[in-house]
């Protein structure tokens, strides 16, 4: 039961998104796709609420709960970034909203963008560690609860991996379109570089320039 509460939960987060994006700019109730929208925060509650009830009711703790756990963590943490993103997306394509900015690609702003994206995470594995501890405590059980405590390090393992991920964008910045590993000013040597261009030493103009041996016509 608890696995298809999360995938109709899953669902239902993209039902109610395009149903309040489509009240919002399509019909152009703004309010009523406002409060379409505030509904989805519901959807995470009653999920937590149904696994504290089927945990209450006695049913042994499994990945079935663990994964709820994650579902709800990621949703607090990417869910309100998600639905910003769209709405942005929305008003530009219709409505006349200027185009929602992208994320960058290349430099610091890339390695400061992944970063923001790893503090989410990290959001998402506290909150997911803090229900799962919460129910550990109430299962009550250490034995029983040792599947949830593989969720918890599920969690970790996973903030770990992005994390590293996006520690090498900021050590390894990834340089935009032109330019080279030589860094800035210096040019490639090749046709029309800079050591071509070079001028010539002023003695050899001098020699060029000075005539030569006037020429007798017979």
């Amino acid at each position: 039961m608890i696995v298809t509460l999360v995938i109709v939960c899953e669902v239902a987060f993209w039902v109610l998104l395009a149903a309040g994006l489509a009240l919002r700019y399509g019909a152009h109730l703004d309010r009523a796709g406002a409060a379409v929208l505030l509904v989805e925060p519901l959807l995470e509650i009653v999920l937590l609420v149904v696994t504290a009830i089927d945990l209450k009711n006695g049913a042994e703790p499994d990945w079935k709960h663990g994964l709820a756990a994650l579902y709800i963590g990621y949703t607090v943490a990417y869910g309100h970034y998600t639905v910003k993103w769209l709405d942005g997306y929305a008003a530009h394509r219709f409505g006349s909203a200027p185009a929602p900015v992208k994320p960058p690609k290349y430099g610091m702003a890339r390695a400061r963008h992944e970063g923001k994206l790893w503090l989410r995470t990290l959001l998402a594995a506290a909150v997911a560690c803090l229900l799962l501890q919460l129910a550990i405590r109430y299962v009550g059980d250490p034995a029983a609860a040792d599947p949830l405590r593989g969720w918890q390090f599920t969690a970790l393992r996973v903030t770990a991996i992005h994390g590293v991920i996006a520690l090498t964008y900021l050590v390894l910045p990834k340089r935009g379109p032109g330019k080279s590993a030589e860094g800035p000013g210096e040019l490639p040597e090749g046709p029309g570089s800079a050591g071509e261009r070079r001028p010539r030493p002023f003695r050899e103009r001098r020699d060029e320039e000075r005539p030569g041996p006037p020429v007798t016509k017979r």
